[in-house]
């Protein structure tokens, strides 16, 4: 085991190291190097890389109130049954008014407390939309070198945008509950697309039946076909394989019902997302879910480099004040005033 140093701040290669050897105090102080983008992040991140592509990737997302979060410990439970290690990053709001936010999922995850195979990070989204954190995938990243089988990343429940989870894993499940609404909202296009399982929780109350008539009839609308993930930057454009094509080599979504409170369902929840995983790995999907996450991880490394060079090389905050007055003023307008600004760089 490495040993934690004591008096003085750890070194990249002793995160790395301790990381790699399990040390959870290491492993708790990397993570926390890496979400605040510390100088030597990247060379953390550069040193685990070799050891990543082990973990499967489980993302849960869903509205406010639908369980999510006793979901993923009953889930997360359910492996350890099994004998796998999981890690789990839960994401919170940050507030828009005071930058704080409430790392509540911690309380909610008490019942992961103690047990060895299980590690719980708490993240603040601190201004990203999407549901995540801009540095989650990086966290994953270090999760999976330090050896653990089965990763679930719970998104903050945001609504009908929160996609963003589809890039970064690799079998995503989607949580509605009942009585939250007009169902028509469950079959709007938006986050339902993104499900590979969708899952309704919180399954034992009344207008369980209205729920999974509406997403089924989503399913029924869509033909129940693949969830291929695909990229929408311009670095890199992954095909279809041919054979994907072929009716009975798709994934079927289908909607299952838990109650996570109560354990029930969600040894089948399990069994599903494995099932998932398996044809992930037989069908080729998952190479291209892989290339696409690695895509999406590159655009996302290029472009905080290039907005951390550009507000670098932006006029001092006197001058780009005094551009502020003169639009305020409407002396100039933002459009020209930004290509201005630009052509100073």
């Amino acid at each position: 085991m490495v040993a934690p140093e004591t008096g003085v701040r750890a070194s990249a290669d002793s995160l790395a190291a301790g990381v790699l050897d399990g040390n959870r105090l290491l492993l708790a102080r990397t993570i926390s190097r890496v979400e605040n983008q510390e100088a030597d992040a990247h060379q953390i991140l550069g040193s685990l890389y070799p050891h990543t592509g082990r973990a499967h990737i489980i993302g849960v997302t869903g509205a406010p109130g639908t369980g999510k979060s006793t979901l993923v410990t009953t889930l997360a439970q359910s492996y350890r049954q099994a004998g796998l290690t999981v890690a789990v990053v839960a994401i919170d709001p940050t507030s828009p008014f005071t930058g704080g936010a409430l790392l509540g999922d911690r309380v909610r995850m008490r019942a992961l407390a103690g047990d060895p195979g299980v590690f719980v990070r708490s993240m603040a989204t601190r201004g990203s939309l999407g549901g995540l954190s801009k540095t989650t995938g990086d966290v994953v990243s270090v999760l999976d070198a330090a050896g653990f089988e089965r990763i679930i990343v719970e998104t903050v429940g945001v609504g009908q945008a929160e996609v963003e989870i589809a890039s970064t894993a690799h079998t995503t499940l989607v949580v509605e509950a009942p009585g939250l609404g007009d169902e028509v909202q469950a079959i709007k296009a938006g986050i339902l697309e993104i499900a590979d399982v969708l899952v309704i929780n919180k399954a034992d109350r009344p207008g369980v039946d209205k729920t999974l008539r509406a997403l089924e009839m989503m399913l029924e609308i869509e033909g129940g076909g693949p969830r291929l993930i695909r990229h929408h930057g311009q670095l890199i454009r992954v095909e279809t394989p041919l054979e994907m094509a072929e009716e009975e080599n798709r994934w079927r979504v289908i909607v299952m019902k838990t109650v996570a409170t109560e354990g029930s369902g969600v040894f089948e929840l399990r069994e599903r997302i494995e099932a998932h995983r398996t044809w992930l790995l037989e069908s080729g999907e998952m190479a291209i879910r892989e290339q696409l996450r690695i895509a999406n991880t590159l655009e996302n490394i290029i472009r905080a480099e290039l907005n951390r060079r550009i507000l670098a090389t932006l006029p001092s905050h006197g001058l780009t004040g005094h551009v502020v007055e003169r639009i305020r003023h409407r002396e100039d307008n933002p459009y020209s005033a930004a290509d201005e600004l630009l052509g100073k760089i």
